[in-house]
């Protein structure tokens, strides 16, 4: 009788925490393809995380987010030697520039940058502390600005702004192409020499716009745009240029760093520029 209690009491936490995490085994594939840096590796490594769920459903971590629990039931369960420690030959753009990251940073940047996680979450996954996840981050971020430096146009009109932005530039290992105060001189400044990338803030010196000057600057070069502002919802319009990536002032210094990696990651122009 113990016995069939036991395993009721099991095929009842199977079901309750299939219904969990059912909804989330699409996003957890693209995570292991990515992690993995092959597709039937990636898909391979999620079926062998679920059949030891199904064996042995007691090992599903406790968690009030069933999405994080999966993500960190699945990587306990990925050997070291399914993670490419470099770029698969023949791959390019952003599949090579995440190979090309130690397996550490690459985790933290997929978990944060990619998947969207929560630093606290991130760290509940990888069973760390947050102050090491944000280590990794950072890592992460200096490894692909070593794989992927580029020039970047930063349009400010506050000098101490303008040369916070400078040294985060270049401590990442990019090159500052132009500082401009105002539309003329942002638009100027492209003309001179193209940037892989450009920081922008909206309300410049000479009472014109950030915006306008990024708006004519796109009408002949297709361009990444960081925009930085104090007036985010002056931004959050529906009208062109709708900014994918977006910093308010004032900012964090890691969250600027984090955000031109994302951007040199996810953005193929800004690929291409860098190349």
């Amino acid at each position: 009788m113990g016995e069939i209690a036991l395993r009721l009491k099991r095929d009842i936490s199977m079901a309750t925490i299939a219904q969990s995490i059912a909804p989330h085994l699409p996003l957890l594939r693209r995570f292991a393809r990515a992690l993995c840096g092959n597709q039937r590796r990636g898909d391979q490594n999620v079926a062998t995380a679920l059949e030891g769920l199904i064996a042995n459903p007691e090992a599903f971590p406790d968690a009030h987010n069933p999405r994080a629990a999966l993500y960190k039931a699945f990587l306990e369960s990925v050997p070291a030697s399914d993670l490419p420690s470099g770029p698969p030959e023949g791959e390019i753009g952003a599949t090579r520039t995440l190979q090309g990251l130690s397996r550490g940073p690459r985790l933290a940047f997929l978990l944060t940058a990619v998947e969207g996680f929560t630093t606290d979450e991130t760290a509940f996954i990888l069973g760390i502390d947050v102050a090491d996840v944000l280590k990794l981050v950072g890592e992460a971020d200096q490894q692909i600005a070593a794989q992927m430096a580029t020039d970047v146009l930063i349009i400010e009109d506050e000098p101490l702004v303008a040369m916070d932005l400078e040294s985060i530039v270049i401590s990442l290992g990019h090159r500052v192409s132009g500082m401009a105060r105002t539309h003329t001189e942002a638009v100027a400044a492209v003309e001179k020499h193209r940037p892989g990338l450009v920081l922008a803030d909206i309300q410049l010196a000479d009472g014109s716009s950030g915006l306008q000057a990024v708006n004519e600057i796109l009408q002949t070069d297709e361009l990444p745009v960081i925009f930085i502002t104090a007036f985010p919802e002056r931004l959050l319009t529906g009208a062109r240029p709708e900014p994918a990536f977006l910093i308010t002032k004032p900012f964090r210094v890691d969250a600027v760093k984090a955000i031109i990696s994302q951007v040199l990651f996810f953005d193929s122009r800004a690929r291409k520029a860098a190349r």
